[in-house]
């Protein structure tokens, strides 16, 4: 049985092997779905027919992120791997792009698993489990690579945190609303050479 592989939102980045997905039609892109609108149009493939995820600098340009990832949930295979890659909340690239919607953090994946929703409902149906967090960081301003030390840098500084890389399994069926099930992830730290000017 063939492992089926969804680049969400692929826009000009298409993968070979991948099922790729975009708003518009292009070269390369197999599925054409709008993202902000998958709660009225489902995305065409059917139930737990996906078994891996990409989301590469995609859900933070989204109005309804809750809907998407709801909705990838459905079409999620039980423990399928969501990979999501967005600016740091932090960082300047999260704030000077117009087209960012919202910032997102370390604590802001949490908000896909259904223990979250302890304190609230907020209509949210879909279960991923945050499993880890890699947090890119300029190689340059990585001196002190002692956890507590630097990630109380982090909660103090910008542009400490270039971007994270969040890794979500889909927990099938949903577990409940229920602070005691609360899981947090492993959070590690990269360190990447600065990108080329």
């Amino acid at each position: 049985m063939s492992v089926r592989r969804l680049n969400v939102g692929c826009g000009r980045f298409t993968r070979e092997g991948w099922i790729n997905l975009d708003r518009r039609p292009g070269p390369g892109v197999d599925v054409v779905a709008d993202l902000d609108a998958v709660r009225a149009t489902p995305i065409p493939l059917p139930d737990e027919s996906v078994d891996e995820f990409l989301l590469s600098h995609v859900i933070e340009h989204l109005e309804d992120p809750l809907g998407l990832m709801q909705e990838l949930w459905r079409i999620a295979k039980p423990g399928a791997i969501a990979a999501i890659r967005v600016p740091h909340g932090a960082s300047d690239d999260a704030w000077e792009d117009q087209t960012h919607r919202r910032p997102y953090f370390v604590g802001s994946f949490g908000f896909f698993a259904q223990p979250w929703y302890w304190r609230a409902d907020y209509g949210y149906r879909g279960d991923w489990q945050p499993e880890r967090i890699t947090l890119l960081v300029d190689r340059a301003l990585v001196t002190d690579l002692d956890a507590p030390r630097f990630f109380r840098r982090i909660q103090a500084e910008r542009n400490l945190v270039r971007e994270m890389v969040a890794e979500l399994r889909a927990v099938k069926p949903a577990r409940a609303a229920d602070r005691s099930l609360l899981v947090a992830p492993a959070v590690t730290i990269a360190p990447v050479d600065p990108e080329p000017a």
